[in-house]
């Protein structure tokens, strides 16, 4: 099997930002992007999704954090469709239902081709430490431009805004790990009638 790894590096005027991953880790993460509660939800993709993650953002923080997590997302979504190839034996969809305490979040994802987000998230707060809980969907919008996923994120239930966004990226995590997974049934085929996705 190929690896299934890639590096990508996105210049801007606003931000500078590398990202690395292996989609086939064991859950390892070096992260900084100067915000320390999003660097924590980037360290639950990581661990849960059991995928390699390595994030060097600088960015215009001076401004706000709008910026440098939305393209943080982009060149993450990039990283992962350069990674995953063609998509010939994986599980494609995945999907996870995570709780914590009184808060449950649900999110499933189809790798298929297509980008679109579906995002019900009542934040029951504005801001989660120094990071905009506005930017959870900033960051979901850019990783499915360009990962060309489809994803549906439900939270069903919270009332504190970190669980709720900490329960948001753990099930992330958990159904991309389900959807990358190659499935032994079905090694070198393409997990779509159409023969490409």
């Amino acid at each position: 099997m190929n690896a299934r790894t890639a590096e990508i590096t996105r210049h801007t005027a606003e931000t500078q930002i590398t990202v690395k991953v292996n989609l086939d880790g064991t859950g390892q993460a070096r992260l900084a992007t100067g915000i320390g509660f999003f660097d924590h939800m980037l360290d639950q993709i990581a661990r849960h999704g059991l995928i390699d993650l390595d994030i060097a953002a600088q960015g215009d923080l001076h401004i706000d954090g709008h910026h440098t997590v939305e393209d943080v997302g982009i060149t993450l979504g990039q990283a992962v469709h350069k990674a995953v190839g063609d998509k010939r034996g994986i599980r494609r969809y995945g999907h996870a239902y995570v709780p914590l305490d009184e808060a449950l979040s649900r999110v499933v994802i189809d790798f298929s081709g297509r980008p679109g987000l579906v995002m019900n998230v009542p934040f029951k707060s504005g801001m989660i430490g120094g990071f905009d809980s506005q930017l959870t969907h900033e960051f979901f919008q850019g990783f499915v431009n360009h990962a060309f996923v489809t994803l549906h994120i439900d939270n069903l239930r919270g009332e504190n805004a970190h669980h709720q966004a900490e329960t948001v990226f753990k099930a992330f995590a958990r159904a991309l790990r389900v959807a990358l997974e190659l499935d032994p049934r079905a090694l070198g085929a393409i997990p779509s009638t159409k023969g490409s996705l």
